[in-house]
């Protein structure tokens, strides 16, 4: 992980750093050892359900029920959830500027067997809805806090979908959605757990993916003091600047498209956007998913249609040459010039007119072929990131035609302030101190974690963001990030799950084994969702791979490779080097 340290060359594993070989013993040289584990929590018995709708008390918060669900009456896919309370409320309701009625909405759910854990589910998008509190992780229904016993938080971050994305001309809406409403929600969740169980939790933790992974970062820098663990998954945290990107994509993939193409809008069945996908179609994303799979599968050691060393991958693949360039009519065989322009413009990451990066580049790898990639890329690069560029993120707020935007000019707005919003877009999405995150320090201090994960594919956050971000924590933290902070890339993967990878794993568990134990997480079971999967199977998985394939996820900058012998389909034939 740390670029200063010092390489050494092993036989068949190309360079590594010292740090590299010694992550898994939890040292580096010259470093202080890591600090002992915290103590690990106890559970207690549920002692108050409906009475919290009555007797619990705390300021500016309403509980409007308190009612017992049965095992089983919520399901996380195919797993029925144990008995619980659901309590729910709202906090800090108020009139707004705009003359809505806003408040904090949102739902615990407190298991009747409590294993003395909190858990903060954070939720994606623009949020405006509270989604059913079961602190469900990345990777499908493989499991979750509540399912493990966790008393689980979920909110609206302060606005209802109905005002969705009109909080964003609010300006105290805007500054909940934003970082807000965790820091309100987190002591007055921590003081029902108290009235609930007659304690406090032992350990809190916090987590989401996407937006859901940006407010456990930014709950990283401002709430140090609040969580023991920090699950951070496909992290937004630099929302703004991958909306924009996003914008700036779509004017890319509009000169290569089919013109006057369109498609139906997905929320307004009465409109239509254009069809940028004409412009990079399935078999030509899947044309340039094979060409990758063909130049950079073998580097891991197997050919098993995986790319698990992503960064030699970038190195080897070269879209130029190992792409053809079609001399005729495209036929999904090829790419035009222009396309290929196109692409290799998208990947190296959005620019202003100026060339100053707007966001990070995007790295090569096979979920280019996922219809998730191309719903990002081509459909909500349109229906969605305008309403969260104009309306969220700039001050002035305003329209935003996302095919006619200046984005050279829209930027400096993200940046801005005036009378009536008073912190920019940049800083109320943001983590204070992301770009030298030396802040972080004090996590690693007093024994927090933080495990963040990403698709490879992801099409809207890019994987290199998060990785080029763990990579400058490690800087700012003198080579001591892993003590306390880990990164796992997953091959493949679209935005949060989907593509052809192996997309389902608890990084949860985990994590809570190294707050409370003291040992680091280095290689991850990940399985597939084949044909038969109990909840969701995947219909991208290539159809010569087993529908029960197993993956270990490695901590960068250690790489999933071949032993040299075993089944292609087991992840014991696979470590972490």
């Amino acid at each position: 992980m740390p670029k200063h340290s010092p390489s050494l060359r092993l036989q068949g594993l190309g360079v590594i750093t010292v740090a590299t070989a010694l992550i898994a013993c939890g040292t580096l040289p010259g470093t202080a050892p890591a600090p002992a584990p915290l103590k690990a929590a106890t559970g207690a018995p549920l002692q108050n359900c409906v009475a919290l709708a009555t007797q619990f008390r705390f300021d500016q918060t309403q509980v409007t029920s308190a009612t017992p669900e049965a095992a089983g009456a919520l399901k996380l896919g195919a797993n029925p959830v144990p008995a619980h309370c659901l309590v729910k409320g709202l906090m800090h309701p108020r009139k707004g500027s705009d003359g809505r009625d806003y408040a904090i909405g949102f739902e615990m759910r407190l298991p009747q067997a409590w294993n003395g854990r909190f858990y903060y589910q954070g939720n994606g998008g623009l949020d405006g809805t509270v989604q059913p509190a079961q602190g469900a992780l990345g990777g499908g229904p493989l499991t979750g806090a509540l399912l493990q016993g966790f008393a689980v938080i979920s909110s609206d971050a302060g606005h209802t979908g109905a005002q969705t994305p009109f909080f964003g001309l609010e300006p105290q809406a805007r500054l909940d959605y934003g970082y807000q409403a965790v820091a309100k929600l987190t002591p007055m969740a921590k003081g029902l757990i108290a009235a609930a169980y007659g304690k406090r939790p032992d350990r809190s933790y916090i987590g989401g993916c996407s937006n859901g992974g940006r407010h456990a970062m930014v709950a990283a820098a401002r709430l140090g003091d609040q969580y023991d663990g920090y699950l951070v998954g496909a992290p937004g945290y630099r929302l703004p600047n991958a909306a924009l990107a996003q914008l700036w994509g779509a004017q890319q993939w509009a000169t290569v498209s089919t013109p006057g193409a369109t498609i139906p809008h997905p929320m307004n069945p009465s409109a239509t956007l254009a069809d940028l996908g004409s412009g990079f179609t399935p078999k030509e994303r899947q044309l340039l998913s094979s060409a990758v799979l063909e130049q950079c599968d073998a580097l891991d050691g197997a050919r098993d249609g995986m790319v698990q060393a992503t960064q030699a991958c970038q190195a080897r693949f070269n879209l130029q040459k190992d792409v053809p360039t079609c001399q005729g009519e495209r036929n999904g065989q090829c790419l035009t010039v222009a396309q290929k322009q196109v692409v290799a413009a998208v990947f190296s990451g959005a620019k202003t007119a100026t060339g100053q990066p707007i966001y990070a580049s995007f790295p090569y790898d096979t979920g280019v072929s996922g219809a998730n990639w191309a719903t990002w890329k081509f459909v909500n690069a349109l229906a969605l990131d305008p309403l969260a560029v104009g309306a969220v993120f700039s001050v002035p707020p305003g329209r935003v035609d996302p095919l006619k935007e200046d984005v050279s000019t829209r930027w400096p707005l993200f940046s801005a302030t005036d009378d009536s919003f008073r912190e920019s877009g940049l800083s109320l999405m943001t983590p204070p101190g992301q770009d030298n995150p030396v802040n972080l320090g004090a996590l690693r201090a007093r024994g927090a974690k933080m495990v963040l994960f990403h698709g490879v594919s992801d099409a809207v956050f890019s994987a290199e963001d998060t990785r080029r971000w763990i990579e400058r924590l490690d800087q700012a933290q003198d080579g001591k990030a892993a003590d306390f902070a880990r990164y796992f890339p997953v091959p493949g993967m679209n935005h949060c799950s989907g593509g052809p990878a192996a997309d389902q794993f608890d990084l949860l568990t985990p994590l809570v084994q190294w707050v409370e134990q003291g040992v680091a997480p280095q290689a991850v079971p990940a399985s597939v969702r084949g044909a038969g999967h109990t909840g969701s199977a995947n219909a991208e998985l290539p159809k010569d791979w087993s529908a029960s394939r197993t993956r270990p996820l490695c901590a960068y900058p250690t790489v999933a490779r071949y032993k040299g012998s075993g089944s292609m389909e087991d992840a014991a034939s696979f470590t972490c080097s």
